[in-house]
């Protein structure tokens, strides 16, 4: 442990992506390989199951350190972090047994094994283990077995100081750790020399891969143009191949060994939670592997039909396929409820070799192949992105104007001689063409009156962040009808039910400036009328524009809507109270989103 806390402390230390990529190789070349594997495992942001609670850290922090309830709560505002907060109120270390202990013995051998254990025996290891570790150790304890452990490195700098440290291709070793971090499986030693193994440790014919792993996802880079002629800066239409963006959940579905595996592009295996592509890739031949959607589908005949597909019908709203991943149980209702396909969109593999080199109009051409092939007997059909047909950009702004409408987010756009690369490249290579671009319809907005302030964390601790937004259930009838509403809120008298009401409708903690942030913590703090806990009400005097990026109805809050990414778009310094948004306004743009 006294290790992994000196890199921890260097690279918290820095910003400087050359001192950390040191740091990390300095590290690295000590540690033996099961240290480093849960090094690269929690840095390149692993994260196992919570194994403890947070009520229980809080509680037996409460009791390790002597402080009273409400003097710990306070230390927890104040500092923003609970790992933080915990190593600071400890009392000093009776001795540094825990320091000494390897990174490997204390996750396999006492952290792991406390899953399934009783609170009490559990509060009795933490305040044994507290007592024998510094602060840096304590801090990273809570860490590790909350879940909550990150420091200010990525992935890509983690696979860089590996590649460098090992003599590899930062792009092979990004191969290699695909699906290392996968929350059920647990990092070895043996899984981390064949992260460094020299690049041709395979003998040929022999892939010592593990075959369930997936390819590092290739990924678009956002293009905010609105204007066709800045689209056209990418070069004629013609060169580019054109599909619809998806609003689902990006997956890989890897066929080897006569075992199908789903991964998500957050390298989460998923195949227990879609039965349905499972039955889906078993008729592929083996040696396949396929890029695409995950979606829930609309075959129904009041469901648009997508320009360019075969499929009838349309995308469900991702809201239906939300619920059903969030379910542990999958019964024949939620399946049915629900039913999730895949929607291909690039061959990555086919019989075993590699295809990701191959110009993209290639790896098309092989897609829609082995699409007809398998088309042609019963069983699943492996559906297609549909490819638009655009010859100049004007043509294509068209459709992506139709997007909303449609239940698609937008537009891709492939060049059509890129090669799939690794993560975001705004080039598919070495002086090769532009590659993936994602041409987005604008973000839905609306202007809501902010009500409930809470601090961030981290270094935003001491500042009000964190806001919940309102609207009017009706539109006010003028200014003065307005303000009544709002002296009634500062004198905390009830809404009247039958009258003019502000109506909570979704929270939102970004999308302004450090100093923006700091001007509207001023005001909350001015206007404060009630604290609970953390949270503090806050009489109606700001309208912020938030924008999101979806809309669906919801139960479970009381405006009977819910926003996907909502974020603060700006303070609307010249709108007053009274003309901010209503509850009518959300339910037209439920009506217009089809997602």
């Amino acid at each position: 442990m006294k290790r992994f806390a000196a890199l921890y402390d260097e690279l918290d230390a820095t910003t400087a992506t050359n001192a950390k990529v040191a740091a990390l190789r300095r590290y690295l070349a000590e540690a033996d390989d099961a240290d480093a594997a849960w090094a690269v495992y929690f840095l390149s942001g692993g994260k196992p199951r919570q194994l403890i609670r947070t009520a229980q850290l809080r509680a037996q922090a409460i009791a390790s350190s002597g402080l009273p309830e409400w003097l710990f709560d306070a230390s927890y505002q104040a500092v923003g972090d609970l790992a933080e907060t915990i190593a600071l109120v400890l009392p000093l270390p009776q001795d540094s047994t825990g320091m000494q202990t390897r990174l490997s013995i204390w996750m396999e051998e006492r952290l792991l094994p406390l899953r399934g254990q009783s609170d009490e025996a559990i509060a009795q290891s933490l305040g044994a283990w507290w007592r024998e570790l510094d602060a840096t150790g304590r801090f990273l304890l809570v860490k590790l077995v909350g879940g909550g452990f990150r420091v200010g490195v990525s992935k890509l700098l983690v696979q860089r100081a590996l590649a460098a440290h090992a003599g590899l291709d930062a792009k092979l070793v990004a191969a290699r750790m695909m699906g290392f971090t996968d929350g059920k499986r647990s990092p070895t030693a043996a899984a981390y020399r064949a992260l460094v193994a020299p690049a041709d440790a395979l003998v040929a014919g022999q892939d010592s891969r593990d075959p369930s792993q997936p390819y590092p996802f290739f990924l678009a880079s956002p293009l905010g143009a609105d204007a066709v002629d800045e689209v056209a800066a990418l070069g004629p239409a013609r060169n580019w191949l054109a599909e619809w963006k998806f609003d689902g959940i990006r997956g890989q579905i890897v066929k080897r060994a006569g075992q199908v595996w789903v991964w998500s592009r957050g390298e989460e295996l998923m195949s227990d939670r879609f039965p349905e592509l499972q039955a889906l890739a078993q008729r592929w031949p083996d040696g396949t592997v396929l890029d695409g959607e995950i979606l829930v589908w609309d075959d129904g005949t009041g469901a648009a039909r997508l320009p360019g597909s075969e499929r009838p019908g349309g995308p469900a709203p991702f809201a239906l396929l939300q619920q059903r991943i969030g379910r542990k149980t999958l019964g024949p209702k939620v399946l049915a409820a629900a039913p999730v396909s895949f929607m291909a969109y690039d061959l990555l593999e086919v019989g075993h070799e590699d295809q990701r080199q191959a110009p993209q109009h290639e790896r098309r051409a092989r897609l829609e192949a082995l699409a007809a092939s398998l088309n042609q007997t019963p069983g699943p059909r492996l559906w297609l992105s549909p490819q638009l047909a655009g010859d100049d950009w004007p043509m294509l702004a068209g459709r992506r104007a139709e997007a909303r409408t449609l239940g698609v987010e937008g537009l891709m756009l492939k060049h059509r001689d890129s090669a799939y690369g690794t993560g975001r490249q705004k080039r598919g290579g070495v002086d090769a063409p532009l590659a993936w671009w994602k041409w987005k319809i604008d973000p839905l907005s609306i202007d809501g009156v902010l009500i409930y302030a809470q601090a961030g964390h981290g270094r935003r601790a001491s500042v009000y962040t964190d806001y919940t937004f309102a609207v009017w259930n009706r539109p006010p009838a003028d200014a003065a009808e307005a303000d009544a509403v709002v002296e009634a809120i500062a004198q905390r008298r009830p809404a009247d039910p039958d009258g003019l009401q502000l109506v909570a409708f979704t929270k939102a903690y970004s999308g302004l400036t450090d100093e923006e942030f700091k001007a509207v913590d001023a005001v909350i703090r001015q206007n404060t009328l009630e604290k609970f806990g953390p949270v503090r009400s806050v009489r109606p005097t700001l309208v912020f524009e938030l924008a999101f990026e979806g809309i669906a109805r919801s139960t479970r809050h009381k405006s009977g809507v819910a926003l996907r990414f909502p974020r603060m778009q700006r303070i609307r310094h010249d709108k007053p109270l009274h003309e901010a948004n209503t509850l009518q306004d959300l339910e037209q743009l439920l009506v217009g989103d089809t997602r």
